[in-house]
This record gives structure tokens, sequence and C-alpha cells, in this order.
């Protein structure tokens, strides 16, 4: 079978380019008379769309173009059916993991609705960010990278690979002021770690998600934007976070044990 896709070019550019943008954004995030950094943030953010152009439109191969233009723009790929899944899934994630804290002496004010958010972003709002964050990382993970790991792997480990490199992806933001993972490094280390280990099986459950909307990438951008914006609608404390994260890893093996043939039977083409 011809080699549509190279993952690993794809990912070594992101996470070069990705770096260098953030390093300089992260050194320049605590010169506090000035917010240029988030221009660096920016641009870091974009890199995972801008290096699936690049790659899809100078390999001179009409498949990979018409496959992104269709997963991008064709509505009729999204499943009617998943419509609840995507609206209710994170929320209810997030009720759930509640209701557990309330068992560990937490409380139920939790689920009142935040009045903001959990961290701030100078003069650029921060549902821009999470909007932006959204739509341009699915543009290149559902654009080229999940894709290309498919190529090289069965779908569940391409899941599994693409959920790790995901949240790697995610480290240098540790060092930028004023981001979340900034602040919760900073508040405590273990929050941190659960916020890398949380991508894990929601990086499974987006690809799932995905795969069941035949790889729109329209649907995988709107339900990245609901799990950003409900991990910020509740006033939900750092535990409940914790607890959430065992919640979606139940979740995560429990899509793949009633989804098995989706995830370990053999596929028949790359974009299905």
């Amino acid at each position: 079978m011809e080699r549509l896709y190279k993952p690993w070019h794809y990912f070594l550019m992101t996470f070069v380019l990705t770096f260098i943008f953030w390093g300089a954004g992260a050194y320049l995030s605590f010169d506090e008379t000035s917010y240029i950094y988030l221009v660096f943030v920016l641009a870091g953010l974009f890199c995972p769309f801008i290096v699936c152009v690049f790659m899809i439109f100078t390999s001179k191969n009409s498949f990979l173009k018409k496959s992104f233009i269709r997963k991008l723009f064709n509505p009729r790929l999204i499943n009617i059916k998943m419509i609840p899944f995507l609206i209710f899934f994170m929320p209810f994630s997030v009720v759930v993991s509640v209701f557990i804290s309330v068992l560990f002496g937490q409380s139920l004010d939790q689920l009142t609705l935040s009045q903001g958010f959990s961290f701030s972003t100078g003069f650029i709002p921060v549902f821009l960010i999470l909007f932006l964050a959204a739509v341009f990382e699915e543009l290149g993970w559902r654009g080229y990278a999940f894709e290309s790991l498919e190529q090289e792997f069965s779908r569940f480990n391409a899941c599994i690979i693409f959920s790790v490199l995901w949240s790697l992806w995610h480290l240098p933001l540790i060092f930028i002021k004023n981001t979340y993972q900034y602040e919760i490094f900073h508040m405590n280390i273990w929050y941190c770690i659960n916020f890398y280990f949380s991508i894990i099986p929601l990086g499974v459950i987006v690809s799932w998600f995905c795969i069941k909307n035949n790889k729109s990438i329209i649907s995988a951008v709107v339900f990245h934007l609901i799990i950003n914006l409900s991990q910020e609608a509740f006033n939900i404390t750092q535990n409940v976070k914790v607890i959430q994260s065992f919640v979606l890893t139940g979740f995560a093996v429990l899509i793949v044990y009633l989804d098995k043939n989706l995830f370990f039977n053999k596929k028949e083409s790359l974009d299905e």
C-alpha cells in the first residue's frame, strides 16, 4: 500500500515549531510591561494546522487534498445519532465527578455556574483562546495527525499513541506565565500531572467520536470546544478534576470494550 502520510515528519515538525514559539512565549511572559508573548502563544497554537496544510498541499497527492477538504467542509459526514453525546458527554462527566466528590466531603455547590475563567490571558478573551485551541488543534490533529498514525498502527494503538503525543505537546505551557497549566503547576504539581494524564483518555474518546462521525473535522472541533468550556463552566475544584480523570478513563475503557470492532478490526481504508 502506498504510504500517503508521513506521521513522524508531521509530529517532529509540529513539536519543534510549537516548542520554539512557546519557548519564546515563556521567556517573554515574565515581562509584565508587555503582552507580546501572547503572539507566540497563538503562533504555537496554530502549528498543528500549519504543518498539516504544508504537508498535504506539498505532497502532490490529490487524495490527501480531497480527503482534507471533504472532512473539513462536508456536514453530511456528521452522524445525527452522535449529537446527544456531543452535547452532553463532557458536562455529564463533570456532574458524575462532583457527585463522587461529595462522598469525600466536597460540596454540591461546585455545580453552580462559574462567574469567570480559571486563568487570564491579558487582552485576549479567554473564550477566544479556548475557541482557537479547539479549531486549530483539531484542524491539524484530524486533518493529518491521527490519520497518519492509522496508516502505521492498529486503530486502538493509533488512539493511544496520539493521546500520549497530544498530552506531551501541551508540556511547554507550564512555563508560560498566566496559562492554565502554569497556574496549576505552581498550585500543586499533582494537579498539573493530573491535567496531562486526563488528556490521554480524552484523546481516545475524541478520536472515537470523530471516527463515529466519519472523521468530520467539524464534529471534532465542536466536541473539543465543548470539552474546553465544560471545564470552565462550573465551580469545580482541582480535586474534582482529579476524580474526573478517573471517570474519563472509565468511560474510555467502556467505549473501547463496547466498540471493539471499531478499535481492533482491520481497517479497509484510511479515509472511511
